[in-house]
């Protein structure tokens, strides 16, 4: 008879976005719901693998990440956001954002630590603040735009708080952080030792001219944060799994300690390829250009729908309100609209520890315009 196994994660379940995906396959839906493109990466980019293999880079990299890599994202963090990261000591490799994420919970979080999220949150963070044995505490995000609460943050720190986490470009409101929101989050943890965990992985998704406030900005927010950002969203290259962690050495000295029993190290071609392929900065650059035309262009489809559209600064989620539609709730929905109309959606009350129902959904619009064309007709319908 198999043992039976006390589970660590007793509340967690298959998530929405592998259900709402295999939802969309089992009635040939568009998947709008799960946030990857359905177009290719640059093929100068698969050039680069190809020539790395070929090269004879098929070993294992350093635990780290290869030099180059790092020292590429050193250069591309100090011109976008002018701060300077000591590539051998500040900056690890990672099996993409999602292992970074957890490492930093780990290698800093102890039984009995709390640790503030910003509800709604990207579903992976809560659960790895329990498996380090931490409490998460949950500050709700306002509702009409999805602003940060800073009152109710402050309010929220206790002698136990160990840690912030913060998302921006937010997944999945797309909401981002301004430089007052800088302002508040560092006057919070000034003479604290609260540290930080910034996820930005879509740092270079944000639209209207706006600047990206990354954490790296600013000096004392820097010296006390674990800065993820993931490769994936920024070249569309979901698949590969390679992200980096950004932290002063004395904390990346404990990420390293716990990233190295629990990856050790990342695909190799694959660094080499995307340390050739920073080189020319053009590609994130022009980032914010591409995915706000797909925005625009998913928005003006539906602007004469009954769906309310929320504001879109950044990410390539499209948040809408359907309450001119359906009283139903926002799991009901997303799977009417799925097996009815074959367009996939994510209900944003699963980013919720206890669920939250506004009647929103969320929707990707990192798709070919083809592919945005038949859904939003399809959308247009209800």
């Amino acid at each position: 008879m198999t043992p039976h196994i006390s589970s660590r994660l007793p509340e967690v379940g298959t998530t929405i976005f592998t259900v709402m995906s295999q939802l969309a396959t089992q009635h040939g839906a568009i998947n709008l719901g799960q946030g990857f493109p359905d177009f290719d990466s640059d093929p100068r980019l698969h050039a680069l693998v190809t020539e790395a293999m070929r090269a004879g880079h098929n070993q294992y990299a350093p635990m780290t990440g290869i030099p180059a890599l790092r020292e590429a994202i050193a250069a591309k963090v100090q011109r976008s956001y002018g701060h300077a990261y000591d590539p051998n000591t500040e900056i690890t490799v990672t099996a993409g954002a999602t292992q970074a994420l957890l490492t930093a919970i780990l290698c800093a979080v102890h039984p009995g630590d709390e640790v503030i999220v910003l509800e709604p949150v990207y579903d992976s963070y809560v659960p790895a603040i329990r498996l380090a044995g931490g409490r998460a505490v949950p500050v709700a995000l306002n509702p009409a735009d999805y602003s940060v609460p800073w009152d109710r943050v402050r309010a929220a720190i206790t002698p136990r708080t160990r840690m912030i986490m913060l998302n921006s470009p937010h997944n999945p409101s797309g909401a981002v952080f301004s430089a007052a929101d800088l302002d508040a989050l560092e006057a919070i943890v000034h003479d604290t030792s609260i540290l930080i965990v910034s996820d930005e992985v879509y740092e270079h998704i944000i639209f209207d001219g706006l600047e990206h406030q990354s954490v790296a900005r600013r000096p004392a927010l820097a010296e006390r944060s674990f800065v993820v950002s993931s490769f994936g969203k920024t070249f569309h290259v979901t698949g590969w799994k390679i992200g980096y962690c950004c932290a002063p050495a004395v904390l990346s000295a404990e990420f390293r300690k716990v990233h190295q029993f629990n990856v050790f190290s990342v695909s190799t071609p694959m660094q080499h390829a995307l340390a050739g392929f920073l080189r020319d900065p053009a590609p994130y650059e022009t980032l914010p250009a591409f995915y706000q035309a797909k925005r625009d262009r998913f928005r003006s489809a539906l602007a004469g729908s009954r769906f309310r559209l929320l504001p879109c600064p950044g990410t390539y989620f499209q948040v809408v309100d359907y309450s001119a539609i359906s009283d139903e709730s926002e799991e009901a929905f997303a799977r009417r609209l799925t097996v009815e109309l074959k367009v996939a959606a994510i209900p944003v009350a699963a980013f919720y520890d206890k669920p939250v129902e506004r009647r929103v959904v969320r929707f990707c619009f990192a798709k070919k315009d083809e592919t945005l064309d038949l859904a939003t007709a399809r959308l247009r319908t209800l």
